[in-house]
């Protein structure tokens, strides 16, 4: 570990991060799982090789986040435990974010430290939901710092279960399926909105109906929704919220599984996803909230970006999960965890519209480019079968979902010149199903090599 004299003087180094190693080309990564109650019981365990043991495993952390940063080993170096057991958590010694701190420049390269500081701007995670996570919002970059600020004047301590701010960052995030992936994203059009809620009882839903057919607008859409997250502390919520589920259960029975030509669109999906939040979550507004919401289902490989500000909820299923290094959560509903939902208010974006899409590069390689409109983050994912060039500079974590790939850094002409002159040459890095390495700024440009699929986080 770096002295204090280091990091006084400024001369800390990955050497002095990992005693007795010379900077290495990868790293592998012994990363945290965390288990909250919507986990999966199977799909994580499955990925790591692991035998379930009846308990969620909802999340796998790769990065360097200070609440769970991934541990490094440098590649041939010794595993002191092997693949970690989900939610034991990651075992002590040099994490991701002391590798950072040892070298910025070769950790991050120039550009991006001066961009985000010495930091991991991104954290990649691998998310498996059998439940519905809660209905949330990402706070934009002011409102995040404005909300953490508050948060540590007010004296709430950094763990507290009754904080919403967890940073100052924003987070925006984006989701590639790596199963049938379902989700609720944005905001319906009014007119869509009027039509779900259209003969549904209680007294709710009437108040949300009479205020979009006053105020079709997004103006409408945002008081709408404002009613109903409030309603939540109404005394008699729960037994005005039985009488609108039923009326969609009796809807359900009723609807045709196709629609008749010229007729009104069906709501059978709509309906159905009603009906599985208020069983999951019973009266919780939220499970009437989605209606005003955009369905989504994602089939492997396909993908959905989550500005920040973007009311949003997943589902089911699995899914590779980028975002800006925060965990920032603000909460409505559908959950047992903190409702905070005049900070969530603020914070959402109620302009009706689709749920939005990254922008695909395919290149034929087999990997495709996701590239959603921010500056924190990028993947490429996909099937390799063959030789492919990665993204050739920054910080990367390599993900392999399935087979066996060897990563090796490509030949450099300038490399006698970086390297020692008794240094060996690196040698390849094979990672099979469930392992993870990161590749440093320093490193220069790698080839995967295999078949297998491949998961890559970058800076674009």
């Amino acid at each position: 570990m770096t002295s204090a004299a280091d990091e006084r003087s400024g001369e800390a180094s990955v050497d002095d991060a990992l005693p007795g190693a010379r900077p290495s080309a990868f790293y592998r990564l012994e990363n945290t799982v965390q288990r909250y109650d919507w986990g999966s019981t199977s799909a994580i365990q499955d990925l790591l090789g692991v035998a379930p043991d009846g308990r969620p495993a909802a999340e796998l952390w790769m990065g360097a986040h200070p609440l769970a940063p991934s541990r490094v080993v440098p590649d041939g170096a010794a595993h002191p435990g092997g693949r970690a057991d989900p939610g034991a958590g990651t075992a002590s010694g040099t994490t991701l974010a002391d590798l950072v701190r040892a070298d910025p420049v070769g950790v991050l390269g120039q550009r991006v430290l001066d961009q985000y500081g010495p930091r991991l701007p991104y954290l990649l995670k691998v998310l498996a939901a059998d439940r519905a996570l809660s209905l949330q919002v990402h706070p934009r970059p002011h409102l995040a710092r404005a909300g953490f600020n508050r948060e540590n004047r007010e004296g709430v301590a950094r763990d507290s279960p009754l904080r919403s701010f967890h940073d100052d960052q924003h987070k925006p995030e984006m989701v590639v399926a790596v199963s049938r992936f379902e989700g609720l994203s944005g905001f319906r059009r009014p007119a869509r909105i009027l039509e779900l809620l259209d003969g549904l009882d209680g007294a709710l839903a009437g108040r949300m109906r009479d205020t979009l057919r006053a105020r079709p607008t997004e103006a409408g859409v945002r008081e709408a929704f404002t009613l109903a997250l409030h309603a939540r502390a109404e005394p008699d919520v729960a037994a005005d919220l039985a009488l609108t589920v039923a009326s969609v259960r009796a809807r359900a029975e009723r609807e045709p599984a196709v629609p008749a030509p010229g007729g009104r669109r069906t709501s059978r999906r709509a309906d159905a996803t009603v009906l599985a939040l208020a069983e999951q979550h019973p009266g919780d507004p939220g499970a009437v909230v989605s209606l005003m919401l955009n369905r989504v289902t994602l089939e492997p490989g396909e993908s959905m970006f989550v500005p920040s500000g973007h009311v949003h909820a997943y589902l089911s299923g699995c899914a590779v999960e980028i975002m800006a290094s925060s965990d920032n959560v603000l909460r409505a509903g559908l959950t047992s965890k903190l409702v905070d939902v005049d900070a969530l208010l603020e914070c959402a974006t109620c302009t009706p519209g689709p749920a939005a899409r990254p922008r695909l590069v395919d290149d034929g390689s087999g990997l495709v480019a996701y590239r959603p409109p921010v500056a924190e983050f990028a993947l490429r994912a996909g099937r390799v079968a063959g030789s492919v060039a990665l993204p050739a500079a920054g910080p990367r974590v390599v993900l392999c979902l399935d087979g066996a790939v060897t990563l090796a850094a490509a030949p450099r002409a300038d490399a006698g010149a970086e390297r020692r002159a008794d240094a060996e040459p690196e040698p390849g890095t094979r990672l099979v199903r469930g392992e993870s390495v990161f590749v440093p700024h320093g490193t220069g440009a790698v080839v995967v090599d295999g078949e297998g699929d491949v998961v890559v986080a970058y800076v674009p």
